[in-house]
C-alpha cells in the first residue's frame, strides 16, 4: 500500500477558519492603535505650531504672526511644515491668526475612522480636546 502525502481538506479548511478567527481578533486592534496615533500626531502638529506662534511673538515685542507665512517665509524658518488648510493623518487643519493671538484647530476628517476629537489650541498654549 502507498502512503499518501499532503493535506486533506479538511485540515486546510480548519487552518483557514484558524487565520480568519485571529485576523478578527487582531484587526480592530490595529485600527484602534491607529486612531489613537493620529489623534497624538495631532496634538504634536498644534503644539508646533503654537511654539513657533509664541517664539514669533517674543522675538516681535508681544506681536503675534498674522499668516502662516510669518512663521514659514522666514530664514530660519520658525516652523518647516505648513499645516494650515491641509489635512494630515486624518485630520483637517484650520488656523487663525491676528497680531494679538491664534487659535489652531485639529478637526478628524472621519470621526471615528481616522480620530477621535477635534483639538484646539488658543494663545498661551492652551490645548484643548
Amino acid at each position: 500500500m502507498r502512503k499518501r502525502q499532503g493535506f486533506t481538506l479538511v485540515e486546510i479548511m480548519i487552518v483557514v477558519a484558524i487565520i480568519a478567527l485571529l485576523a478578527a481578533i487582531a484587526i480592530p486592534n490595529l485600527m484602534r492603535a491607529k486612531i489613537q496615533a493620529n489623534d497624538a500626531a495631532a496634538k504634536s502638529h498644534l503644539k508646533s505650531l503654537s511654539t513657533s506662534s509664541e517664539t514669533f511673538a517674543s522675538i516681535n515685542s508681544g506681536s503675534y504672526p498674522t499668516d502662516i507665512t510669518s512663521l514659514t517665509g522666514v530664514s530660519p524658518p520658525y516652523i518647516s511644515q505648513t499645516f494650515c488648510g491641509t489635512t494630515l493623518s486624518g485630520y483637517l487643519y484650520t488656523c487663525s491668526f491676528s497680531n494679538i493671538g491664534y487659535t489652531f484647530i485639529a478637526a478628524p476628517v472621519t470621526v471615528g475612522t481616522s480620530g477621535t476629537t477635534t483639538f484646539t489650541i488658543t494663545t498661551g498654549s492652551i490645548l484643548t480636546p
